[in-house]
């Protein structure tokens, strides 16, 4: 599985520190609320809202450089508009390593 990393953001940033640090505050606050919508809405079984958290999450998975870990998502996201679950367990594998990284940081 890929590591989540700040290079994306450092490359943004230009060696801006306080645009780093405003940047990664905003993915940890958004990530823990969307993570959680997200976990709503797979227990209700809709999938529809279920994917469109989905397509929210993945702006966080993008900007953690995890281009493997955005193919999943995005194929993920499109199955559960078909009703398909297949992919619920790799792409919470996906979440669970983020919020890992989003701690230690």
């Amino acid at each position: 599985m890929e590591t989540p990393n700040l290079s994306y953001i450092e490359a943004m940033s230009n060696g801006d520190k306080a645009f780093e640090d405003k940047i990664i505050q905003i993915v940890k606050t958004e990530f823990v609320t969307e993570r959680r919508q997200y976990e709503d809405f797979i227990d209700q079984k809709d999938f529809k809202k279920s994917a469109q958290m989905i397509h929210k999450i993945k702006h966080k998975i993008s900007i953690l450089s995890l281009q493997k870990s955005y193919a999943i998502a995005q194929h993920y996201e499109e199955s559960l508009l078909m009703g398909n679950t297949e992919l619920q367990t790799d792409f919470e594998s996906i979440l669970d390593s983020i919020q890992d990284f989003l701690n230690r940081i």
